[in-house]
């Protein structure tokens, strides 16, 4: 569609568009189904491709799965019909409007919408992994990938079987005891998750970790607003009794690094890792906002230079104008109502493949004149997630 047409869309929608559901399966571990898709859709893209355990929203990269994955696999797509035929993708609409939809400073510092965020949705722990920082990235043609997480109250029902994250190493922990086990890869369980540390989850709060630490995510359902990258290193060959080979150690490594325990080792920001202080350093409690009868709004990712979030609470019967100073995508957690001219309602049960009432796109012009929000319950709370990359305005770390 040409730039005219993408341009009279988002004006007849008053600058907010309804993005469509992306479902994203992985190869391993078990879902948490707590994503709110119909019980016979988990395998919805067939058993060899793994259950679906996560949403991505308001992305424009497509997720590194595999050589079975579509070539569009975790990209949003905006609804111009009211169906799911006739899509046109999110990217279409920043590479054609640009500045006219996520604003002249972001456009012009990156050049497009540079993150995304996702539910995460394991029953058990994930493995014990690293993402990769620009450099390192850099060298495989890739992003570094720093990310968030916010545990939503809303989304979990249940804590899953390990409601715990490890992160990074115990202080007493030494380079070379980590690089013995993993000279261990093939050889045996690496049993790495006993060098490092975890920290049971609390609902409504949250934590950053940046590209560089190695982390186990737990098994809370996690709201995580993060970099345009999907670029990881996994240290743990045996989690939850599933055997990972090495290609999940090497695979982000330069053909003629593969294997190299220093290389691998380096991908660690090792003072991070080992900080005495990570809890105060990298935890992130909520931040109030704003505060009226009527609504409000808390900061849930902030604290870094790369990725923010907030969550938005409207009263029962409540209506409100808010205003944002840049372009964010939104996904409803519980109520329904009305944002801007779109109905909104967040889902009860999604069926895989159909369109929904619970995401959208806000572009940077209608959040800066200030987004309608309507709450049409008379008992119950409408509460959003808004994801946006960090700017002046995003609180410091306290």
């Amino acid at each position: 569609m040409e730039k005219e047409g993408l341009l009279r869309i988002l004006q007849e929608n008053g600058g907010i568009l309804n993005l469509i559901l992306v479902f994203v399966p992985r190869r391993f571990g078990a879902c948490g189904r707590r994503l709110r898709l119909h019980p016979d859709d988990y395998y919805a893209l067939g058993t060899a491709r793994g259950s679906i355990k996560e949403r991505w929203f308001s992305s424009v990269i497509c997720a590194m799965n595999g050589p079975e994955a579509a070539p569009d696999e975790g990209m949003s797509y905006v609804n111009v019909t009211g169906t799911a035929q006739g899509k046109v993708s999110l990217k279409d609409f920043v590479d054609a409007l640009g500045p006219a939809l996520i604003g002249e400073a972001l456009y012009k510092k990156y050049g497009t919408w540079p993150m995304y965020s996702k539910f995460f949705d394991y029953e058990g722990p994930l493995f014990h992994h690293v993402h990769l920082d620009f450099a390192a990235a850099a060298r495989v043609g890739k992003l570094g990938k720093p990310e968030a997480y916010y545990y939503p109250p809303q989304y979990n029902n249940y804590p899953g079987n390990f409601p715990h994250t490890y992160f990074g190493f115990d202080p007493d922990v030494t380079r070379d005891e980590v690089k013995q086990r993993l000279a261990g890869y093939l050889r045996e369980d690496t049993r790495i998750t006993e060098l490092s540390r975890a920290y049971r989850i609390e609902l409504g709060t949250g934590w950053y970790t940046p590209p560089g630490v190695i982390h186990a995510p737990g098994s809370f359902l996690t709201y995580e607003p993060q970099w345009n990258s999907d670029v990881n290193s996994v240290f743990e060959n045996i989690c939850q009794n599933e055997i990972y080979d090495k290609s999940f150690l090497n695979e982000n490594c330069p053909p003629d690094r593969a294997d190299d325990l220093d290389y691998i080792m380096d991908l660690l920001d090792w003072e991070k890792n080992v900080d005495p202080h990570y809890r105060k350093t990298y935890f992130r409690p909520p931040l109030t906002a704003l505060e009226t009868g009527a609504c409000t709004e808390k900061c849930v990712a902030y604290g870094n230079d790369y990725i923010a979030a907030k969550e938005l609470t409207v009263q029962p019967g409540q209506t409100v104008r808010v205003r944002d100073d840049t372009a964010y995508g939104c996904i409803l957690t519980q109520g329904y109502g009305r944002i801007g001219q779109h109905r909104c309602a967040a889902a009860g049960m999604l069926r895989f493949g159909q369109t929904s009432e619970d995401e959208f796109f806000v572009s940077c012009q209608a959040a800066r004149e200030g987004v309608v929000i309507e709450n049409h319950s008379a008992c119950e709370p409408l509460v959003m997630l808004k994801h946006f990359p960090s700017n002046e305005n995003t609180p410091a770390a306290r």
